[in-house]
């Protein structure tokens, strides 16, 4: 092979592997949030044919208040990995039950601003969830524990009597929890 050759099937390697690293995020389901990296080389992905059954134990709170939680991110992440490999909005059934130390990811902005200084960075991912079909509930026992009332919860965010119960009760129903 002469060197020119050589060069130009260089020069098309670069090019190539350039495009391949800087693809830009995909958001299939949640749009915005989530983003995610096809990866035609893998060999193992989710089958767009199945329904699944996902309920997230999210209690790992924010690293740093004015941001958005890496947790919460994560529930996007997931769903948005399901819709890349073909499963459909209608065919994802997920649930996000917040309590604990993430339980500040679910407050109003008025209520965030008083405690961080700062608007709630995560209302608009949570809000983004549900447009994709996710369900987004709050331990009433975390909030009794930090005197937090219903009033003090963004929009949509719906009460559980308990973390516990609600994994009690989705787990034996076919849900697969996951734990954030």
């Amino acid at each position: 092979m002469n060197q020119l050759v050589k060069t130009a099937l260089f020069c098309a390697a670069i090019f190539t592997t350039q495009f391949s690293f800087g693809q830009s995020a995909q958001f299939p389901l949640v749009k915005d949030f989530g983003g995610i990296y096809e990866v035609p080389e893998a060999s193992e992905r989710p089958d767009g044919s199945m329904d699944y059954y996902v309920l997230v134990d999210l209690s790992t709170g924010a690293e740093n208040n004015a941001e958005i939680s890496r947790w919460v991110d994560n529930v996007a992440r997931m769903m948005n990995l399901h819709g890349l490999a073909g499963v459909s909005k209608d065919r994802m059934h997920v649930k996000v039950v917040v309590h604990g130390g993430a339980i500040a990811t679910v407050m109003n902005n008025e209520v965030y601003q008083k405690r961080y200084n700062s608007e709630n960075p995560n209302i608009p991912v949570f809000k983004a969830l549900e447009a994709a079909g996710a369900e987004i509930l709050v331990c009433g026992q975390s909030m009794r524990a930090r005197n937090l009332e219903k009033s003090d919860l963004y929009d949509g965010v719906n009460v559980a009597l308990s973390a516990l119960t609600t994994v009690t009760t989705y787990a034996p129903k076919g849900y697969t929890v996951l734990k954030f």
